[in-house]
């Protein structure tokens, strides 16, 4: 099994600042409404699969959920379509919020 590399929010802020990065959301539309990483494409994990190709293969792409399972899981079903510049956000949305952003709602 190919290993998933991951970034911290810390990183991720100053990497989006620098370069383009496609941020994905696979949480729940109920989830995305409460917050949202600015800048995020929603793609709900359950849609993964079959919306793969809206995913772009030219960038990296930084996956994220609320804790980082389901970003895991997406991760796994995105490398399985050919995708390989994935990188999983460590602690999901809640790290980006405790460790950057205490202006999102926290659930």
């Amino acid at each position: 099994m190919t290993r998933i590399a991951t970034i911290d929010a810390k990183t991720l802020a100053e990497e989006v600042k620098a370069a383009p990065i496609f941020l994905l959301d696979v949480r729940e539309p109920n989830e995305a409404a409460l917050c949202q990483i600015p800048g995020s494409v929603l793609i709900p994990l359950g849609h993964i699969a079959a919306r793969a190709a809206e995913v772009p293969d030219d960038q990296e792409v930084v996956v994220y959920c609320h804790h980082g399972r389901r970003s895991e899981m997406a991760i796994r079903m995105l490398q399985d379509a050919g995708l390989t510049r994935l990188r999983n956000l460590e602690g999901g949305i809640d790290a980006w919020a405790e460790a950057f952003d205490q202006e999102i709602a926290r659930y």
